[in-house]
């Protein structure tokens, strides 16, 4: 075997770490003592200690800075991600990790960064599309049935999103796993979101009801993927409503702008996607509850208003009843009326017949007497002449008065039997014919005393042209112009001649 120690001695001086680390140092603070760099500041971290450490870039590299807590109120400015600056300090080096460092003592503004410019270029040209139009917006379903994540299945995103997801309303959870930085990001990031765009409702895989694409913080090139145009372009085209939930609370990408909602962390994302069971339960409580007081204040509002109505109308089974009453006591007083009327309408003309009768047959009883009396006592011709001519006046006075009479009897009877034809009670209509009985019975007993009877045995009446009647021969000159009166109507007659009269002991009439 060999010996080391028989090895050659290398020419090649040998170092310790430490001097290799201490030699570098003292190159690059020799070389680059203080030094000004420009580049976009990206990563910034403040430390509990006061310090802040980040680091500057370009297209082409990154350098590792740190500011001192004793310098910040000496740098100038305020450092943020993505800004372009010119920093102004040395270059130092940090043997335990093998870096090199910048140590900033101050700090200015050189403008906007590359990777700003270039975002802020692709935002401008987006909108100018309308692809960031608020009318795009769609309304997030209010309980979907499965939910779908664009994430990395590794981390503690997709686990965050599951934990809030199952305590507030557990859903299925339909996760498409993608990288979320590095290279092809974005085309993966843009096919799961078309993927779950293009699923058909009712497959065997379902068609989620909202899509959360996530992503945890990062720097700003860490996020880059979601600033990207063929991202932006798909979640824009995108038919299921889709929250980003990209870096923290204070990244913004443009994802943000084209998605329907924007949640500052992936737990706020799922809270957005789905409700809490117990504020839906709340919820609805409060409204059954709203529900039912406003269902309560309707009903009893309702009802003042029906009492109130109640209060100002009649009473109207009492107007019924007493209109019922009234109609009964009418039809009664109806029935009594026409009975009672046709009664004492018979009354009256059984009154008014035996008046005219009597006083017909008394008037003609003391007409006759007067003219026997005053006959008894005058003798002479004339007078009985005189007599007889007052006898016929009065017979035919007693004519004319039994016409009207007869004919005012028709009249009451007519109107009776016309009465009689409306009331229906067959007691008032036999009443009726037996008053219309004893009528005709006085009616013909009437006319069986009346002087016209005797031209219906075929007797006739003889006056002169004037009316006045002619009871004897003597006073009829030969030639003279007759009426003769029968029973059916008078006839014109022409005397002939009179024979001489003879003497009678009494006036017949």
């Amino acid at each position: 075997m060999d010996d080391p120690r028989l090895d050659p001695i290398s020419n090649i001086p040998e170092f310790t770490v430490s001097e290799i680390s201490g030699a570098v140092k003292r190159t690059l603070e020799g070389n680059f003592g203080r030094v000004r760099v420009r580049g976009e500041i990206t990563e910034l971290k403040r430390y509990p200690s006061g310090h802040i450490y980040f680091s500057l870039k370009d297209e082409g590299a990154k350098l590792s800075g740190i500011i001192w807590k004793f310098a910040i109120s000496r740098l100038g400015m305020q450092p943020e991600n993505g800004v372009e600056v010119i920093a102004t300090g040395r270059i130092s080096s940090y043997a335990e990790r093998s870096s090199y460092q910048l140590i900033v003592e101050r700090m200015e503004y050189a403008g906007a960064g590359a990777l700003l410019a270039r975002i802020e270029a692709l935002r401008v040209r987006l909108t100018a599309e309308g692809l960031f139009d608020a009318a795009r917006k769609r309304p997030l379903p209010g309980l979907p049935a499965v939910i779908g994540v664009v994430t990395s299945e590794r981390g503690a995103v997709i686990q965050d999103i599951r934990t809030t997801i199952a305590r507030r309303f557990p859903r299925p959870i339909l996760l498409w796993p993608v990288p979320v930085q590095g290279e092809g990001a974005a085309e993966r990031i843009a096919r799961a979101i078309a993927g779950f765009d293009a699923l058909p409702a009712g497959g065997p895989i379902p068609r989620p009801d909202v899509l959360i694409v996530a992503r945890g913080g990062g720097s700003l090139e860490d996020l880059m993927a979601f600033n990207e145009e063929i991202v932006v372009r798909a979640v824009a085209a995108c038919r299921i409503p889709v929250i980003s939930a990209v870096g923290h609370e204070t990244d913004t990408t443009l994802i943000d702008f084209a998605a329907d909602r924007r949640a500052p962390t992936p737990t706020a994302a799922a809270e957005l996607a789905i409700p809490a069971r117990t504020d839906l339960l709340a919820d609805l409580a409060h409204t059954a509850a709203r529900l039912i007081g406003a269902l309560n204040r309707l009903a009893q509002e309702r009802r003042l208003r029906l009492s109130r109505a109640e209060r100002g109308l009649p009473d109207l089974p009492a107007l019924v009843g007493t209109a019922r009453q009234r109609l009964d006591d009418r039809a009664e007083r109806l029935r009594l009326a026409l009975p009672n009327l046709v009664r004492h309408w018979a009354a009256r003309l059984g009154l008014a017949r035996s008046t005219l009768v009597g006083g017909l047959r008394h008037t003609l009883a003391a007409r006759r007497d007067r003219a026997t009396r005053v006959l008894a006592r005058v003798s002479p011709a004339p007078l009985r002449d005189l007599v007889r001519h007052a006898a016929a006046r009065l017979e035919l006075a007693h004519s004319t008065l039994m016409g009207g009479l007869r004919h005012t009897l028709a009249v009451r009877r007519d109107r009776a039997i016309r009465v009689l034809a409306r009331v229906s009670p067959a007691p008032l209509r036999a009443r009726l014919r037996e008053a219309r009985a004893r009528l005709d019975g006085a009616a013909g007993r009437l006319e069986s005393v009346s002087p016209l009877a005797v031209l219906q045995r075929g007797y006739a009446l003889v006056t002169d042209p004037g009316g006045h009647p002619l009871t004897t021969s003597a006073a009829v000159r030969p030639g003279a112009r007759l009426r003769l009166r029968f029973a059916d109507g008078e006839v014109g007659a022409t005397a002939d001649g009179g024979g001489k009269p003879e003497r009678q002991g009494r006036l017949s009439l």
